[in-house]
């Protein structure tokens, strides 16, 4: 196989995932040496962080967001009767 320049040479993926022996990360040895002396503590998964207030009613939205549609309507029909349309 002649050889290539850098610029010719790519990684051969395959190649790479038939290894038969795979070396952990730098992290993973890390945390793997830090958790052999003092384990971490059990974590729910995805806990919340802190309670969440109760929302509001769906009634209340509504009417919330009806009221706004009304406001609009009545600040639009005053203001082309003002103008004398």
């Amino acid at each position: 196989m002649p050889e290539l320049d850098d610029f010719d040479r790519e990684f051969d993926h395959r190649w790479a995932r038939a290894a038969e022996h795979k070396e952990p990360s730098a992290r993973a040895r890390m945390l793997a040496a830090r958790w052999r002396d003092n384990p971490p503590d059990p974590v729910p998964f995805r806990a919340d962080p802190d309670p969440v207030r109760p929302r509001r009613s769906s009634w209340s939205s509504t009417a919330m967001v009806f009221g706004c549609v009304l406001a609009v309507i009545v600040l639009l029909g005053w203001s082309q009767m003002r103008a004398g349309y």
